[in-house]
C-alpha cells in the first residue's frame, strides 16, 4: 500500500501544490519563490527520505508569511493523509543535530493531538528571503494539520542560518524515525488501540 498523498490549496493569497511519499529516497523538487525556504525543504526531504514535491505561488511581494504558512498547512495535511490509520508506525521520533555552533533537539509524536512547543529564538529577522519568525509559523501549521505533537528546542547557537538549518535537519531525522514501519508491530502504536 502506497503511503503517499497529493493535494492543492488555493486561496486569495497563495496556490500550493504538494506531493509526498513517506517511503521515498529523499528526492525533492521545491519551488516556493523563497530560495532559503526551498533549501530548508530540500534538507527536510533528504534527511527524512520522504520524497517531496512542492510548488507554491504566493504573494511574496507583500511578504513571505502566507506562502510559508500555507506550505506548512499543506505538508501537514499531506502527512496526515499519507499516514492513514497510522498502523504499525513507530509513532515517536527524536533527533539532536549540530550545525557548527548550533545544537537543536526535536521530539515528535504522531499522537493525533496537535501541539507545538517552539523554543528557538533567532538573533536576525531574516535569512535570505525567509523571515525567521515564519519558521515557527511553518511548524505550527504543520503540527496543527498533521495531528502531531512537536517540540523544538535550541540548546545553543547564535547564527540564525545555522539554527534554522539544524531545526529542519533535526525535524527531518525525527520524522524519518516516527513514520517508519515497525516490523514487530501489527496494529496501532497505542495502549488505547486508537490514535
Amino acid at each position: 500500500m502506497s503511503r503517499s498523498a497529493a493535494l492543492t490549496r488555493k486561496t486569495g493569497e497563495t496556490q500550493i501544490d504538494v506531493k509526498i511519499n513517506l517511503d521515498g529516497q529523499g528526492q525533492v523538487k521545491s519551488d516556493t519563490g523563497i530560495a532559503f525556504f526551498d533549501h530548508m525543504l530540500t534538507l527536510l526531504s533528504v534527511h527524512s527520505l520522504v520524497d517531496l514535491d512542492v510548488k507554491a505561488v504566493g504573494d511574496i511581494a507583500v511578504d513571505d508569511h502566507h506562502t510559508v504558512e500555507d506550505v506548512g498547512i499543506c505538508l501537514g495535511q499531506a502527512l496526515k493523509e499519507a499516514l492513514g490509520d497510522r498502523k504499525s508506525i513507530r509513532r515517536y521520533g527524536e533527533a539532536s543535530i549540530p550545525m557548527d555552533e548550533s545544537l537543536v533537539r526535536v521530539c515528535l509524536d504522531f499522537s493525533g493531538r496537535s501541539y507545538l512547543v517552539f523554543c528557538a529564538d533567532m538573533p536576525s529577522e531574516k535569512v535570505g528571503g525567509l523571515s525567521t519568525e515564519n519558521v515557527r509559523e511553518f511548524f505550527q501549521a504543520l503540527a496543527n494539520h498533521s495531528g502531531m505533537t512537536l517540540h523544538v528546542d535550541l540548546l545553543r547557537g547564535f547564527n540564525s542560518h545555522h539554527i534554522i538549518e539544524a531545526v529542519f535537519k533535526a525535524f527531518a531525522r525525527a520524522l524519518k524515525t516516527a513514520v517508519e514501519k515497525d516490523p514487530r508491530l501489527d496494529g496501532i502504536p497505542s495502549s488505547k488501540g486508537v490514535l
